[in-house]
């Protein structure tokens, strides 16, 4: 016998244990204070449910409504809501210090998009074998980019070395 809480289940018709509640019908209209039990009874007469709306006014207001379909838009309106939202993705510039213009231009490019679209960019700066010789070349080429960018990024976290890369994060400006 695993009786689940109550409080998981909503306040609706008998579960309305108030002395005296405010009743508003369907078309939003007051009926007045009433017992839970007189006001249960007019929402049985219409077929609709009996929903507590505040409990904290006092006394506590209930809505007499069909509980399923007020459910129903609630859950279309945090559909919708979840389907407008945008979630900041982080995507990745890759380029080696010797870039060549017309290739570190395409790079500006993507990064760019990207930023337009509400992601963070992360740019990188490969090396090879001895080219991390050129560290400073490669920090040279991200404060460079930072600087192209600077009309529609931040910097978040400035070039920092992480084994054979340069790395650096941009986020869209505000």
């Amino acid at each position: 016998m695993n009786k689940k809480p109550s409080r998981d289940l909503p306040t609706i018709n008998e579960r309305i244990r108030f002395p005296k509640i405010r009743v508003i019908d369907v078309e939003g209209g007051q009926l007045g204070i009433l017992t839970p039990r007189e006001a249960l009874k007019l929402a049985e007469e219409k077929e609709l449910d009996l929903v507590l709306v505040s409990d904290k006014a006092d006394p506590p207001v209930c809505r007499i409504m069909d509980y399923g379909k007020f459910k129903f838009e609630q859950e279309k309106k945090a559909r919708e809501a979840r389907k407008k939202q945008h979630t900041a993705d982080v995507k990745e510039v890759k380029m080696r210090y010797k870039i060549e213009p017309h290739d570190y231009q395409v790079r500006i490019n993507h990064a760019e998009r990207f930023l337009k679209d509400g992601d963070k960019v992360k740019a990188t700066v490969m090396f090879r074998g001895r080219e991390i010789q050129h560290a400073d070349l490669a920090e040279d080429l991200l404060n460079r980019m930072a600087v192209d960018l600077q009309g529609v990024a931040e910097i978040q976290q400035p070039p920092k070395r992480e084994g054979r890369n340069i790395t650096m994060l941009m986020a869209p400006k505000k």
